[in-house]
């Protein structure tokens, strides 16, 4: 049975710890904006109601509240996903037998699982099922009383190639731009969130974002093969995915996305070539306050049975994004099954060349004219004040903010925004909360009117001449002034 010693990877011991409490973290928080959002959003006063979506028996997909829904339960099934990352973080799970941890991230998995498919389109983000996957898969990685299963580790490798390599095919089936190297004249600035670099990004010479595109052509198209290649060229791929990543990261706020790709990426990495970039984590073990030193004991039968299992029942459900990788008519972020395991994912096959923010504002005058005082409310993500800096929110996911991002390309006229509008004029507690500013202090304003803007951001003159980051200019009055009473309330 000598054979079977392929399967232990004793070498990846600091790449499972990256993994587990990696992905821990970022279940961390999911819930935690999920506790903070949902209710609000979603809840049973939300501007999309669960109770009302439940009532009407579409559901298709397994979540713990589909016999009862209540803002009550939500919020209970959040602080049980709290509590379990919060130790899968601190790696508590991990001291005791592989089965331990194993519970552990298939609970992360079936509770987030459950808030996903009630959330409709505040949850209807390639990254919610990216989550779910690798939650899923991570959860065979065992404990520190075994090796790594090597194949668990392969599929987390697949895992990383369709997100990347799924991403460079749907630009390279995409837009004009991503053949003409212009796609980063625009994205910087058009992208849904942009963070507190975007703009420095953005203003860096066309030749530059020439090179940008060129190299994430390279990264997403060609590196993603090497991840299977032996050390170190394998240790090499993931570095690179790492860096491009933080690239990422620094210019825009994605949530969770590209923090969950850099994680996932040290499935590839091994030990031997951590220890040589830092000489402090040994070979072979975990290092200094990540776990024990030494090799793990032989695996039992029992678990190495439940790795090769969950191995071929992955690999199964690979046939259909293998071939979706490779079909013409490529879809994106899509799940082939009600679990949610084995995704395609892809994003920005083409690029927004003209940025449109949608802003609100209200008035406390009973009848609004000409010379009425309209205030416009500030979201905390993105953009609406000229002269502020966007902020880094990343991973932390703002949901209605991005959702706010697709109205233009889209239509205001969606029943959540609606109900939005409806919700300021009753200044519900709940929704003022997600803002960041509600300029009549929780006073219910008469009426509100939703107007559309053009934004651009700033040249390096034109911020010395006013201070001001963007630039906007009036477009069009996209809602009408509305009020209760108008509203049918």
């Amino acid at each position: 049975m000598d054979w079977l010693g392929w399967f232990d990877a004793p070498e990846y011991g600091f790449a499972r710890q990256v993994l587990q409490r990696g992905v821990a973290g970022l279940y961390f928080v999911a819930f935690l904006s999920s506790l903070n959002q949902f209710p609000a959003l979603v809840g049973t006063h939300g501007l999309l109601p669960v109770p009302d979506y439940l009532a009407r028996g579409r559901l298709r997909r397994p979540t713990l509240f589909s016999l009862h829904y209540s803002d009550g339960l939500l919020r209970g099934v959040c602080a049980a996903g709290l509590g379990i990352s919060a130790l899968l973080v601190a790696g508590v799970p991990q001291w005791g037998p592989p089965w331990v941890p194993l519970l552990a991230f298939l609970a992360l998995w079936a509770l987030y699982m459950s808030i996903v498919n009630v959330g409709r389109t505040f949850y209807g983000f390639g990254w919610e099922m990216l989550l779910l996957e690798a939650g899923f898969t991570v959860a065979f990685l065992g404990s520190d009383q075994t090796d790594p299963p090597r194949t668990i580790l392969l599929l987390l490798a697949w895992l990383v190639f369709r997100l990347e390599f799924g991403a460079g095919m749907i630009k390279i089936r995409g837009g004009r731009e991503w053949h003409d190297l212009t796609a980063l004249y625009y994205h910087h600035e058009t992208q849904p969130m942009p963070g507190p670099l975007s703009r420095q990004a953005h203003l860096l010479p066309k030749q530059l974002h020439r090179i940008e595109v060129l190299g994430n052509h390279f990264a997403q198209l060609v590196v993603p093969f090497f991840l299977f290649a032996p050390q170190p060229l394998a240790s090499a791929a993931a570095a690179v995915v790492i860096l491009t990543q933080l690239w990422l990261v620094a210019t825009g706020n994605f949530a969770w996305l590209n923090w969950m790709a850099m994680v996932l990426a040290f499935a590839a990495v091994s030990d031997p070539v951590v220890h040589a970039l830092i000489p402090a984590i040994p070979v072979g073990g975990q290092g200094p306050g990540l776990g024990p030193v030494g090799p793990a004991p032989a695996t039992p039968l029992w678990w190495l049975a439940i790795t090769l299992a969950a191995t071929v029942l992955l690999l199964v459900l690979s046939y259909r994004p293998l071939r979706n990788l490779l079909s013409r008519r490529q879809l994106m972020n899509a799940s082939f099954n009600r679990w949610q395991l084995v995704n395609v994912y892809g994003a920005f096959g083409t690029v927004t060349r003209r940025r449109v923010e949608i802003v609100v504002e209200g008035t406390l005058d009973s009848s609004p004219g000409a010379g009425s005082q309209w205030l416009e409310y500030a979201f905390k993500g993105k953009p609406g004040d000229v002269n502020r800096i966007p902020r880094q929110w990343a991973p932390y996911h703002l949901r209605l903010d991005w959702l706010m991002w697709f109205l233009p390309l889209r239509t205001v006229h969606e029943d959540w925004f609606y109900a939005f509008l409806t919700r300021l004029l009753e200044a519900d507690r709940a929704t003022l909360r997600l803002l960041r500013h509600d300029p009549f202090d929780g006073v219910p304003p008469q009426w509100v009117r939703v107007h559309s803007y053009h934004y651009r951001f700033a040249s390096r003159e034109e911020y010395r001449a006013t201070g001001a980051r963007w630039v906007r200019t009036f477009l069009h009055e996209s809602v009408p002034p509305t009020s209760l009473r108008r509203a049918g309330r």
